[in-house]
């Protein structure tokens, strides 16, 4: 038994606090690591102790294996736990665990290696007897032999990092005058992520369901699963919406799939918590895409449908503790949804935000599981993966665990940063995933034309709330005057409000019908007039009547600067009726700047160079994912202010075209 009393989590965010909760839980005391940037972090705050492993900047904090091991010798912690992501997967990680005779809470060195590669795992498969798509898993990575491969294999294609996932590097490729262009795209992000550009390439399914099994083993050769989760609903092949069970599993399908995961971890003789993930065809047949040697952030689903704590079976199977259950105590009740909540902005093409976290308010009830690791007055940056909090809802049937989630990500409040809370609710409010008619190209083919992908200017309804707490703040500003409190030289004119969100302006007048603590206002926006009783407001939450009806209203108010919280997530306005009008820089089409804060990774042109419109200029890489800015207008560039390697801001001014 390799007991130990002391866990290190090598990671960070939500997951860093998910397994700390569950560590204390069972009594065992905690360490956190944090780069320089999560000084403040929440995990940092939970923790026993923690330790700073250096800056902001994965490779020399999070990834840094040597600073991690030195840590838990630093606070005598006998174990380390990998959460997800980071160093989860780190063949080298583990081992370096082991000579340092700390207890690695995952599968041994060996698992991770073969599992580890795409190319290696699928080869074992096939050879295991488990049913694997057709394609090319080979050593050799020249372009030759790869387009050589692919013509064999057949378009449409998909190109996959061999050792990383969550979507990155991975390409969908059309026809072969795509293939280079994707080749290189996907080697340098792949080389990027996990510091390997090896490729591998397969026949790709378009419209099929993704169904993974959770599997466990201990040290004494026992392996369970515990039930499939349907991870089907994606974007840019990362997953959006998991769920368990599957909508459309049968008894029959579940034991052939899980006796071929079962079968796949058994070729590895595998130890800890792991996921085979397939691709499951319309008639039934599966196909093993990879398998994962960790936890899986999309874990809870199938906690809150078991009734189990995964994070604890780690702990005991790693102490060399037989597994809690036998296959035939595992058993599934009612169903659990789980959406992501991140930090992206879906009216622009899911571009991930930075910003400073001014009010957060997990909707947490019965049936509904939050896990997160936000703290107001966090800062999120670029450097990290923009994945904020996991929300999920349990309930007796499906459409009740639908139903209890859909209302939380309604009701979570987060403010001064955008997240992507309205596409969540319209995805889960979707008819046809009620229905649960869900394939990998669910969003392509439903929502397409949603409302949260385009940009839209506040309501009517949301200008006048806002209108009314300036003027309210205004009005108890000046109460704190003295006896000319309220006084105003236009008597009772109307205030006039000119209010800014992004770069549009909004004239809106505010009359009031019943001044003091609880004013009555009539406020006109456009031809609209609105009726507004404002009842109460604490800098937290404003209770007002609009129209005759009573609601709550989530804001945050700095100055002149208002944040407000509805059903599409975080607004913000600025009142701007006393500044002076300025001239704007014009169309500025041919300026490119920075999207979000971020590293420049690759420079394509030079100044005095000719560029057509939609032509590749710079490379970002920002939140571990490659965004390519393009030319906007034909021209030439007339200047270029960044190079490869330099760190840039939000909005940071990069190149320069003239526009012919």
């Amino acid at each position: 038994m390799a007991a130990f009393n002391k866990i290190l989590i090598a990671n960070r965010g939500e997951i860093a606090c998910r397994v700390m909760r569950t560590a204390h839980a069972l009594g065992y005391r905690t360490v956190a690591v944090y780069s320089e940037a999560d000084a403040d972090a929440r995990h940092v705050q939970l923790a026993d102790q923690a330790v700073c492993i250096g800056p902001a900047q994965v490779s020399q904090s999070y990834l840094a294996i040597e600073r991690i091991i030195a840590a838990a010798r630093l606070t005598d912690a006998d174990a380390i736990h990998p959460g997800y992501g980071f160093l989860s997967e780190n063949a080298e990680f583990a081992r370096a665990c082991e000579a340092a005779g700390i207890v690695f809470i995952g599968p041994s060195v060996e698992a991770i290696q073969l599992m580890g590669s795409k190319r290696l795992s699928k080869l074992a498969m096939q050879e295991a007897g488990v049913p694997c798509i057709p394609g090319y898993q080979g050593a050799a990575q020249d372009d030759e032999t790869l387009t050589r491969e692919a013509e064999r294999i057949g378009y449409p294609l998909m190109i996959k990092a061999s050792a990383g996932g969550g979507g990155r590097g991975m390409r969908l490729v059309h026809s072969v005058d795509d293939l280079a262009g994707q080749l290189r795209s996907a080697r340098s992000e792949a080389l990027n992520a996990f510091g390997s550009g090896e490729l591998i390439l397969e026949r790709a399914l378009l419209q099929p369901r993704h169904v993974e099994i959770q599997v466990f083993g201990d040290q004494h050769g026992q392996i369970v699963h515990l039930g499939e989760r349907d991870c089907s609903v994606q974007r840019r092949h990362q997953k959006v919406v998991e769920e368990a069970p599957c909508p459309l599993m049968t008894a029959e399908l579940r034991q052939a799939m899980g006796a071929a995961a079962v079968r796949a971890a058994a070729t590895v003789n595998y130890v800890g918590a792991g996921t085979v993930e397939f691709l499951l065809e319309a008639g039934g047949a599966f196909y093993f895409l990879e398998m994962n040697t960790r936890l899986q952030v999309e874990h809870p689903v199938t906690e809150l449908v078991t009734g189990q704590d995964l994070v604890a079976w780690q702990i005991q199977v790693a102490e060399g503790q037989p597994l809690p259950l036998g296959q035939e105590d595992i058993h599934l009740d009612g169903h659990a949804i789980e959406v992501r909540l991140y930090a992206e902005d879906p009216a622009r093409d899911f571009l991930p935000q930075t910003g400073r976290v001014l009010r957060w308010e997990p909707a947490e009830s019965p049936g509904v599981r939050i896990d997160h690791g936000l703290i107001e007055g966090q800062v999120i940056g670029s450097f990290y993966d923009p994945m904020l909090a996991k929300l999920i809802a349990h309930g007796r049937t499906r459409e009740e665990a639908r139903r209890k989630l859909l209302r939380a990500v309604e009701d979570c409040v987060l403010l001064g940063i955008n997240a992507n809370q309205h596409f969540l609710a319209n995805l889960l409010g979707h008819p046809a995933f009620a229905a649960g008619q869900a394939s990998t190209a669910f969003i392509d083919e439903h929502l397409r034309d949603d409302p949260s992908l385009a940009a839209k200017p506040p309501s009517a309804a949301e200008l006048a709330s806002a209108a009314a707490l300036f003027y309210q703040a205004s009005a108890q500003a000046s109460a704190h005057q003295g006896a000319l409190a309220g006084w105003r030289n236009a008597g009772n004119a109307p205030w006039q409000f000119l209010l800014q969100h992004g770069e549009q302006r909004f004239d809106v007048q505010l009359s009031v019908e019943q001044s003091g603590p609880q004013p009555r206002l009539a406020i006109r926006v456009s031809n609209q007039q609105i009726q507004l009783h404002l009842l109460a407001s604490d800098g937290h939450w404003a209770t007002l009547e609009r129209d005759g009806v009573r609601l709550r209203l989530a804001y945050c108010q700095r100055d002149r600067q208002l944040w407000l919280y509805g059903r599409h997530g975080n607004l913000e306005l600025s009142d701007v009726s006393h500044e002076p009008v300025s001239v704007g820089e014009g169309a500025g089409e041919g300026r490119v700047k920075a999207p979000m804060d971020g590293a420049i990774v690759e420079v394509l042109v030079t100044e005095g160079e000719r560029v057509a419109k939609g032509q590749l200029l710079l490379v970002l890489e920002a939140m571990k994912m490659e965004h390519p800015l393009k030319a906007r207008v034909d021209g030439v560039i007339r200047r270029v202010q960044v190079n490869q390697g330099d760190q840039v801001k939000n909005r940071q001014l990069l190149v320069e075209v003239t526009d012919e």
